[in-house]
């Protein structure tokens, strides 16, 4: 039997030695490497902290002490020694065990992590309320994957540094060094500051004072002073300018090392800052020749790591290639992501134009703000985001591009369901809140050659601000277009005299289905698919629209999609008709599959069907 198949916690793990618990390191990547080739899911950065994951389970007990992930993807190896191994044969599946921390699988999991750079933040509500409550449980972040970039995890650092609160904020560094070593002296003093010998003799020392009259005193000076001398002889990290006590840089992987260094870490009375280096895809060869690949990948051949790949241009692709062949002949035009090149189809971009692609890191706020002032200077910044993150930009939107009408075009990949990544990365609210944004032109392409028809619109044609919404991955059924540079507003698909189906993006397939299931039934119905959301052509497809009731059907959260602003234009433009709206619900969505997650809300063609035939008055 396995070490791993023997491990469900915190006090499985204390009694391992060793050579023990680098055994378990070894069965926990096999493990990995088998199921997530099956699942599909986050493996790289997951086979990155396996070392880490089992010094932090083994120094904090995580069912009472508190440990937030940021971001959570990695947190499969957390999910693993807390027991759910037997749920990774259902990993990010529908009704499955959840790719990302989720508190209602299990008490281990503090917080749901699926956004960047809050951990800190949240690590320091936590500890303030461990204090108010008089309650003495440890409390550790892990930050990292980029989420140091983001100015959350600064704000979050900059108030810890004052509150005094004790806490370990572990940061998981494996692209890059956050203040470089510089001389001898330094690397030696880094190295003794990571020695288990070293860490006895500094707590012996600091037992021994506090036990004797005026020792209080004495260890406060002595360090003052200890800090002062680190200080005038190494140059000091952006941990020790903040007031932060910063240790390391430390091996990620060397785990005898990283365990003494956190049991010293949770044991000080005051926050510190654990800096460890890490390698994503430690272990396993092709993650390790290429970790951007297997960061978050499909299913794969285990043995030879060869990916299962489609040949269907997805519309990621089909926007990056789009938007060379726009930069081509307009040297205003240039790009931004929020450390999402790869992910948004803006690598060959990059490729081309090097100079005009500006990757911000994990800083979508930042990412639009900049896109205000590019505009406003004479560029066309084109801002690719995945829908789910734009909602950190709600403000600058407002305020830095839509208030002074500036020609900034935003590509919001990842629209409407996602899929297996769950609550925490569904694009179900982009709708509601960029028509909110006065002079905002919102586009819906259902195509891949629409999307870059609109796209080519956005960049050469138009003055203010335009957001593009598309979903995830290639085009559905609906292939051909004739969108003509805005004019065009509303397409029908489908005639019919007795009820219609109003939709847009790639629901139509399901909207063109469940017409045909009503025809079955005598029940004509046209179908009808918006390409603009705001503003909405609320005359155009007025006309468009039979005597009989319309039903709305939108992928989006209950109040945050068209429905409500819909039904009032039509009643301005002469339509009384029973309007009805289908749609996700007032909820936060799981994860699953699409067509799973679909059919849980009455969005596949049984459901629009269902909610035509309710419309009607024909109901089963």
């Amino acid at each position: 039997m396995s070490i791993l198949e023997n491990i469900q916690g915190h006090q499985d793990l204390q009694s391992l030695n060793d050579r023990e618990r680098a055994i378990l390191c070894r069965e926990i990547r096999e493990f990995l490497v088998k199921h997530v080739s099956q699942t599909g899911g986050h493996l790289a950065s997951n086979l990155g902290v396996v070392e880490l994951t089992v010094a932090l389970e083994t120094v904090f007990d995580t069912a009472v002490d508190r440990l937030v992930f940021d971001v959570g993807h990695q947190s499969y190896v957390h999910k693993l020694l807390t027991g759910r191994q037997a749920d990774f044969q259902r990993l990010r599946k529908f009704g499955g065990l959840a790719g990302f921390p989720k508190p209602e699988e299990s008490d281990t999991d503090a917080f749901t992590a699926g956004h960047a750079s809050s951990a800190v933040s949240i690590a320091l509500g936590m500890a303030r309320a461990r204090t108010l409550l008089g309650e003495r449980y440890k409390v550790a972040a892990v930050l990292g994957d980029g989420a140091a970039t983001g100015g959350l995890a600064f704000e979050g650092l900059s108030d810890t540094s004052v509150s005094g609160e004790p806490m370990v904020i572990v940061l998981n560094d494996n692209e890059m060094s956050i203040d470089k070593n510089v001389g001898g002296l330094a690397k030696h003093l880094s190295h003794l500051r990571t020695d288990q010998r070293y860490l006895d003799i500094k707590q012996w020392y600091k037992r021994a004072l506090l036990r004797i009259p005026g020792g209080k005193w004495i260890y406060k000076v002595s360090h003052d002073f200890k800090s002062w001398v680190k200080r005038s002889l190494i140059p000091s990290t952006i941990f020790d300018e903040m007031g932060l006590t910063y240790l390391g840089p430390v091996d990620g992987h060397d785990l005898p090392a990283l365990i003494a260094l956190l049991r010293f870490a949770k044991d000080e009375d005051k926050p510190v800052v654990v800096h460890v280096l890490t390698q994503k895809g430690r272990g396993y060869a092709p993650a390790e020749a290429d970790p951007a690949l297997f960061h978050g990948v499909g299913k794969f051949d285990p043995t030879t790591g060869e990916v299962a790949s489609s040949t269907r241009e997805t519309y990621s692709q089909r926007f990056g290639r789009t938007l060379c062949r726009l930069a081509e002949g307009d040297g205003r035009v240039c790009a931004i992501t929020a450390a999402m090149p790869g992910g948004t189809g803006l690598l060959p971009f990059k490729e081309r134009f090097p100079d005009r692609l500006f990757d911000v890191g994990i800083a979508e706020g930042h990412a639009v703000s900049m896109a205000g002032g590019l505009a406003k200077q004479g560029m066309v910044p084109v801002a690719a985001i995945y829908s789910t993150f734009l909602q950190r930009s709600y403000d600058m939107i407002l305020q830095d591009v839509a208030l002074l009408g500036l020609h900034v075009v935003l590509a919001v990949d990842r629209a409407g369901l996602v899929g297996e990544d769950g609550s925490t990365h569904q694009g179900i609210f982009d709708v509601g809140f960029l028509r909110q944004a006065p002079g905002l032109r919102l586009l819906s392409p259902g195509s891949l050659l629409e999307l870059e028809q609109m796209l080519s619109w956005a960049v050469e044609d138009q003055e203010g601000p335009v957001a593009i919404r598309y979903p995830r991955g290639g085009e559905g059924g609906y292939t051909d277009s004739a969108w003509d540079g805005g004019k065009t507003s509303v397409f029908r698909h489908r005639a019919g005299k007795d009820a219609a189906i109003v939709t847009y993006g790639d629901l139509l397939d399901n909207a063109l289905a469940a017409a045909e299931l009503l025809e079955r039934e005598g029940i004509e119905t046209a179908v009808l698919r918006l390409l603009t959301l705001s503003p909405l052509p609320g005359e155009e497809l007025a006309a468009l629209l039979p005597e009989g009731p319309l039903v709305i059907v939108e992928e989006t959260c209950t109040g945050a999609g068209v429905k409500e602003a819909l039904a009032w234009e039509l009643e301005e433009h002469g339509f009384h008709g029973r309007i009805a709206g289908l749609d996700l619900g007032h909820r936060f969505i799981p994860h699953g599959d699409i067509p799973s997650l679909r059919r849980m809300c009455g969005l596949d063609p049984e459901g629009i069907a269902r909610a035509v035939r309710k419309a009607a008055g024909r109901e089963e």
